[in-house]
């Protein structure tokens, strides 16, 4: 037997039992099957001799096949994986049979790999089982499946973003609702929120314009590298783009490093005091909000309270004052002597306080312009104000030193001649007291001799109660040199021209009072015996 007729045999055996099944057939294929319909036809599903095989579905369902093999979505499932193709889809019961069924309200759809939660939950399985959603051409041409559809996010709602950001929405956004992005953590971006920031509305960042025809809200793409990529820069770069090195993101208010900040890169240079003065003395508001600072009143208040004003405008505190102190303080001899008060003698010394802080405030105006102003009269109810009228000390000192003075003393009735002239007053017209203290004669005050001097011959020249000491003596020195004996009661002629005083006039005492006897008796046998 050649090997044709043995082929022939065999398909003639294979036709008879197919026959055979055919009039055995449970009945007639559903429609989706229809086409297969026929004995020829039902080695397509079945194996000669056993029950469906899977491996022929899936040879015609390859979209359910390729997902199998990659073990994704339902039938690849804890639930369906393993199990015959007829156990859920069996055939042969008729024309309008529903070879696909389930109970939608019942079906876990979480095996299909795609868990209903949140506002998905909510919707029908038509809402996104459609051919709106399905991008594959092939099963896409079917009335009606639940295959084809994508589990990306952008597979059935709109990408908002315009693909400027990752197309796995879940990484920002949950199922309940797209707004807000409950999920996105700006720690996770390239800029890092912190201080201020977080507390800022996403919108004053991230702004809505239109694009490609549609709101578009900008996520990526932001220039953040300097701070005035979003903020005015109110110092006009004065300072800079660095924001950074003065401020903080806590607040713009809040400003770091003041105590190393340049001052001098602004308008105006700290100095002296200024430098130690906190900044907030300043810039009491914001500070960027400008100040006046030309003149020192534009801070100071004017302490001397307008003692220097003219025209009710005040002159700036520098013509005196630097930046220092204001104890440290430069008012020039020259300034001061074209005031009504030009400073002289011992007044150019005096400390300025002596006289224009007597109380616990500086006064300079209408302070005084004659001695007595400021220096007590000593001599008031001492001295006839004949002598220095209108109380004007300058009658007899000067601002040099109060103890030179240049009084004429022949206005009195007392004339100075010979020693006297050289004396000081204080000599004639004071005299200590017993407690050590002074006590100053001027009016009433005797001329003559014996009220200054001691009367050293004790009264032996007195008359009318009085010794007229010039009869004798001079006022360039003590000696007698206008005495002349002769003009006395006794003249001395022969021996007693060249006696020696002494001879004659002896020392004597009375009461413990030494002196010379000058009063004698004329009489010889006084001296002779």
């Amino acid at each position: 037997m050649n090997f044709s007729r043995i082929l022939y045999s065999i398909f003639l055996i294979v036709f008879i039992a197919l026959k055979s099944i055919a009039q055995i057939s449970p009945g007639e294929l559903s429609k989706v099957h229809s086409h297969l319909e026929g004995i020829s036809n039902c080695t397509k599903c079945h194996v000669l001799g056993e029950q469906l095989s899977n491996n022929k579905c899936l040879d015609c369902h390859t979209e359910l096949k390729e997902r199998i093999l990659l073990n994704k979505g339902y039938h690849a499932s804890i639930d369906v994986k393993g199990k015959e193709c007829a156990t859920c889809h069996s055939d042969h019961h008729g024309l309008n049979f529903q070879i696909v069924k389930f109970d939608e309200k019942n079906f876990k759809h979480y095996l299909t790999g795609f868990n209903l939660t949140g506002a998905h939950a909510k919707k029908t399985c038509k809402d996104c089982h459609n051919a709106k959603h399905i991008t594959n051409p092939k099963i896409n041409a079917k009335k009606f499946t639940y295959l084809g559809l994508n589990i990306n996010c952008v597979n059935c709602h709109t990408d908002y973003h315009q693909k400027t950001l990752s197309t796995n929405c879940i990484n920002c956004h949950d199922g309940n609702a797209f707004k807000p992005a409950s999920k996105f953590n700006h720690a996770s971006a390239k800029y890092k929120l912190s201080g201020k920031h977080l507390n800022v509305e996403c919108i004053k960042c991230h702004k809505i314009e239109t694009q490609n025809g549609v709101k578009f809200q900008k996520f990526t793409g932001l220039q953040y590298g300097s701070c005035t990529n979003c903020h005015q820069d109110v110092h006009k770069n004065q300072f800079g783009q660095n924001c950074a090195q003065c401020h903080t993101n806590e607040s713009f208010t809040t400003i770091k490093g003041l105590n190393s900040f340049d001052h001098t890169k602004t308008k105006y240079t700290l100095e002296g005091k200024h430098l130690t003065v906190d900044c907030k003395k300043c810039h009491k508001q914001k500070y960027t909000t400008p100040l006046n600072f030309q003149k020192c009143s534009d801070c100071h208040t004017d302490y001397h309270k307008a003692q220097f004003a003219k025209d009710g405008l005040s002159p700036d505190c520098s013509l005196c004052h630097n930046v220092s102190g204001f104890s440290n303080f430069v008012y020039p001899i020259e300034q001061h002597n074209k005031s009504v008060f030009a400073l002289e003698g011992a007044h150019l010394a005096t400390p300025c306080f002596d006289c224009h802080k007597k109380t616990e405030k500086w006064t300079f105006k209408e302070i005084g312009k004659k001695c007595i102003d400021c220096h007590k009269n000593i001599h008031a109810d001492f001295i006839s104000k004949k002598y220095y009228p209108d109380d004007n000390c300058l009658s007899c000192h000067n601002p040099a030193t109060w103890t030179d003075i240049s009084f004429d003393h022949t206005k009195t009735d007392f004339k100075l001649i010979g020693a006297h002239t050289k004396q000081a007053c204080s000599k004639c017209h004071f005299t200590k007291n017993t407690d050590g203290s002074k006590q100053q004669k001027f009016a009433g005050l005797q001329a003559n001799c014996t009220h200054c001097h001691l009367d050293k011959h004790y009264k032996q020249f007195d008359k009318d109660g009085a010794t007229d000491c010039s009869k004798c003596h001079e006022f360039d020195n003590w000696k007698p040199l206008k005495f002349n004996h002769n003009n006395t009661a006794f003249k001395l002629d022969g021996k007693h021209a060249n006696l020696a005083c002494i001879k004659c006039h002896k020392p004597t005492e009375v009461n413990q009072n030494k002196y010379i006897q000058y009063k004698i008796s004329g009489k010889c046998e006084s001296c002779h015996s």
